[in-house]
């Protein structure tokens, strides 16, 4: 088996270290991550630049593989070259904070599983809760381990992916594991209008504490109840639901160069 591992916390984080050890016990682990942090970095592709791919020791003395594209980037170098050969599953993570609710249209880390699962590989993301100290990081590297060997067995349905969420909280706080769907998670926002030395003004986005909607059975839900959450996450972003009412609208009336309002 073979698995390729990224993250957008970048090539030196400890949680990607982390679950590369634990992965190792699966099956042979190739190593491609940013060559830095590359949060909040999305679903984006590099188009407009080369990408390069340097290989380099990582914290243990193991080697990994650098590059300057974005976390869906790497997966992309990853399975088509780098791997040298097919890749079996794919594993972003350990991320350091959540990725829960709406954060995941923001989050580099689930975009490059959702790039595996566009590359028709089983693909999860996994995130610790948590933005200080390691706790809840050892948890996630075993659970992952687990996870891997479930997907070596078990096959996700198509265009599907798991995102997978472990509390910041010391191993004997975990309260259990949750299959959850996605809630509702905001960030009221902020931004501050700054002036430069020269006068000019610049921006700094910020945001303020999450606004989450605790329903019962949501993975902002789970991590509140120190539970991991696990979410399956469908590439599909179709509003069924809402079909019909905008067939309603006669949108699909339109003729041009008629004047009707």
């Amino acid at each position: 088996m073979t698995i390729l591992i990224t993250n957008d916390d970048g090539i030196y984080s400890e949680g990607l270290l982390a679950l590369k050890n634990a992965l190792r016990e699966l099956g042979k682990v190739v190593v491609v991550a940013p060559d830095r942090p590359r949060s909040a970095s999305g679903h984006s592709i590099t188009l407009h630049k080369p990408l390069r791919v340097e290989k380099v020791r990582m914290l243990d003395g193991d080697f990994g593989y650098a590059s300057n594209g974005t976390p869906s980037d790497c997966v992309s170098l990853g399975v088509l070259d780098v791997a040298g050969g097919p890749v079996d599953l794919v594993v972003s993570g350990i991320n350091r904070g959540p990725n829960l609710g709406w954060d995941l249209t923001y989050s580099g880390t689930v975009s490059a599983a959702m790039e595996g699962v566009v590359m028709g590989i089983q693909s999860f993301a996994i995130s610790v809760a948590s933005y200080e100290g390691d706790e809840g990081f050892d948890y996630a590297a075993k659970f992952a381990a687990f996870l891997g060997r479930i997907l070596q067995k078990n096959k996700l349905p198509e265009s599907v992916l798991l995102n997978v969420n472990v509390p910041g909280v010391p191993t004997d706080q975990i309260r259990g594991i949750e299959v959850t769907t996605q809630g509702k998670r905001h960030y009221a926002g902020r931004i501050e209008k700054r002036t430069d030395p020269m006068g000019r003004v610049y921006y700094w986005l910020g945001g303020d504490m999450p606004q989450d909607e605790l329903a019962e059975g949501t993975d902002v839900k789970a991590i509140a109840d120190d539970k991991v959450s696990v979410t399956p996450i469908h590439l599909d972003l179709t509003g069924y639901a809402a079909l019909d009412i905008v067939r309603e609208w006669k949108i699909e009336s339109f003729k041009y160069g008629t004047s009707e309002d």
